[in-house]
């Protein structure tokens, strides 16, 4: 898919999530966002994440019940950006005293319509919500920090930087913050309800 990206115009913004009230928005976009990316850094960092949790899990549930759960964090992801994107927009644009209401409301509109976003990243982050529900005690490296720590605090502190991130947006941010928030949520009340009956995982 990412090599189609380069070669067929217009899949990208074909496939990519749009506002679920902007014209450019089709129901087969809240599958189709999650494989396509924005560049090669973008497509390595995020099919790395899912070779390293995603296969464990693979091992551990079998492939169909893998790819379902997959799936249905990559559509929670994008129902929860969908949802926040007029938030997004707000923060994006801010407000002045000085600017009318009607102007700051026009251009939430305009944000809203052109607003997209492609990436699995936010399904990704259910895979990695759902590794630190089952393989708490795992022991992960990260970059820059020469000593294993455990996924069950490696994996809240990524979700802790989406919450941050999303609820006090910066300029020039591109990140979909909620997809991820979302992703994760869903990812993780899954295991727990397939778990309830296990206490012992995360401890």
């Amino acid at each position: 898919m990412f090599f189609a990206q380069q070669a067929i115009p217009n899949l990208t913004e074909w496939g990519a999530l749009h506002y679920w009230k902007s014209p450019l928005f089709k129901p087969h976009q809240i599958i189709t966002h999650m494989f396509l990316h924005g560049n090669f850094t973008h497509i390595l960092f995020n099919m790395l994440a899912l070779w390293v949790f995603g296969s464990i899990l693979e091992n551990y549930w079998g492939a169909k019940r893998f790819i379902n759960f997959y799936l249905v964090c990559g559509i929670g992801a994008a129902l929860v950006q969908m949802l926040m994107i007029p938030f997004e927009a707000r923060q994006a644009i801010g407000s002045h005293p000085d600017v009318p209401v009607e102007m700051v409301d026009a251009a939430v509109r305009q944000f809203t319509d052109e607003y997209s976003m492609i990436g699995a990243s936010g399904a990704i982050m259910g895979v990695m919500a759902a590794f630190a529900y089952l393989f708490p005690n795992t022991e992960l490296y990260l970059m820059l920090i020469p000593i294993p720590v455990k996924a069950k605090y490696i994996i809240p502190i990524y979700v802790l930087f989406d919450l941050f991130g999303g609820f006090s947006r910066q300029a020039g941010d591109n990140v979909g913050h909620f997809a991820h928030l979302g992703g994760a949520l869903v990812g993780i009340l899954i295991v727990i309800f397939q778990n309830r009956t296990n206490r012992r995982n995360f401890y």
